[in-house]
């Protein structure tokens, strides 16, 4: 059964005080507040009702990466490439608590639903777990051989999910400690993960520019999205579990229907790379943030209750949870919208190309801005790259080992996309 037909997305609210690139979004449960972390060091507390002044949280020393609001709101937790974690009081003094928490950039912060545990992610190849009111270390995982730039609890709390720049996805037992399984199937840099509202699949966003759904209880590969043009930053479940919403180096938003495979929206207001976005509690809003330094508040307008499309795919232990999207693959489908939304694209800027024919358009462009870049190298570097792609070496792959060997080039190419180089201090 299709969804009611309601009115489009609709920008309700722009933010402006950032002085760099925002990071990280988040709503406080109640969605009076809204939080928001950039590359200038600093954190703001944006509040909903008009005409009320955003609180700037000083305290880090170098870029905030990642915040979140408490489940409860009353906690905000932030990461920085200062290597520490902050737990602050979101008020006007703006009091903080400090982990001592990696020896490298903190990407990650999550609460667990019950406000107890808190678990980070780093580029120190490890995810932490602690408890929150205490302040106390718990444990890590350390099987990542590359940065970990995201790190999520399940819904109920007993799994967590990790993504990774050694191109895996890694789903962890909280009780046994272990790693139950590693998801590889992601041809690039993995830059965001998060679980699905049902807790039985997990999206995630990588700089192969697709994102992929996995069913957590049968490890299975459920959905392939290929649908920006650039690398994918962030991701965020509707509430219902029936929508996802993407933000990519393309400078767009897309909003997917999960359960009919359509792309409903195709969003543009970033001024350049859109690196994060997040729907509120409720689903009746979504923010987004970007290199262009503003914070931007989106009415979603998205049905909620779609009847009971999935009877068959419905988990017998998700009672009380958003159903879990249907296996599908959308990599090489021509996806329909609604038509007449001055801020979305035109319809021909949804039909996508087959995964060979963009693999290698990828493929020469990323060449070519190695080539650029390096003006002063002999000819002979660019005829021996020929020959190397004569013989099928991918010229992606070559220009993946340069970024690697360069950090922190390929922190900011893999986060931002290479428009923002210059942006990341």
């Amino acid at each position: 059964m299709a969804a009611p037909c309601l009115d489009d997305p609709s920008l309700e609210r722009n933010f402006r005080g950032h002085k760099d690139a925002v990071t990280s979004v988040d709503f406080s449960f109640n969605m009076k507040q809204l939080v928001s972390g950039s590359m200038d060091s600093c954190l703001m507390i944006w509040h909903m009702k008009p005409h009320m002044r955003a609180y700037r949280f000083v305290g880090h020393k170098d870029a905030v990466m990642c915040v979140q609001f408490s489940p409860s709101g009353h906690l905000v937790a932030s990461g920085s490439r200062d290597k520490t974690v902050r737990v602050w009081v979101p008020n006007l003094k703006g009091e903080s608590t400090v982990f001592r928490a990696h020896t490298g950039t903190v990407r990650s912060v999550h609460f667990s639903n019950d406000g107890q545990s808190l678990v980070t992610a780093s580029d120190d190849k490890t995810v932490k777990v602690w408890t929150v009111h205490r302040q106390k270390f718990l444990f890590s995982f350390s099987q990542h051989i590359n940065w970990v730039r995201c790190a999520k609890f399940s819904p109920d709390g007993r799994l967590i999910v990790s993504a990774s720049d050694d191109k895996t996805v890694k789903l962890w037992d909280k009780t046994s400690r272990e790693c139950v399984h590693s998801f590889c199937e992601h041809g690039g840099f993995v830059n965001y993960v998060d679980f699905h509202p049902s807790g039985t699949c997990i999206a995630a966003a990588g700089t192969d520019n697709t994102v992929k759904l996995w069913d957590v209880r049968t490890n299975r590969l459920l959905q392939h999205y290929q649908l920006h043009s650039a690398v994918v930053n962030a991701l965020s479940f509707h509430p219902s579990g029936n929508y996802l919403i993407t933000a990519s180096s393309d400078s767009t938003l897309k909003i997917l229907d999960l359960m009919e495979g359509r792309l409903l929206y195709t969003l543009h207001g970033h001024l350049g790379p859109a690196t994060c976005v997040a729907f509120s509690r409720s689903g009746e809003l979504f923010a987004s943030g970007g290199v262009d330094e503003q914070v931007m508040v989106w009415k979603s307008n998205l049905a909620t209750d779609y009847g009971d499309p999935l009877k068959n795919h419905r988990s017998g232990g998700a009672r009380g949870y958003a159903k879990s999207p249907p296996e599908m693959d959308f990599s090489e489908t021509s996806l329909g919208i609604k038509a007449q939304d001055p801020i979305r694209s035109p319809q021909t800027d949804v039909v996508t190309l087959p995964p060979t024919i963009t693999n290698t358009l990828e493929h020469i462009v990323g060449q070519l801005d190695v080539l650029t870049q390096e003006l002063h190298s002999k000819a002979s570097s660019f005829l021996e790259g020929l020959h190397l792609f004569s013989q099928g070496k991918s010229f992606l792959d070559c220009f993946h080992s340069r970024t690697e060997t360069d950090p922190d080039r390929r922190q900011t190419q893999a986060m931002f996309g290479k428009s923002a180089v210059n942006n990341a201090g």
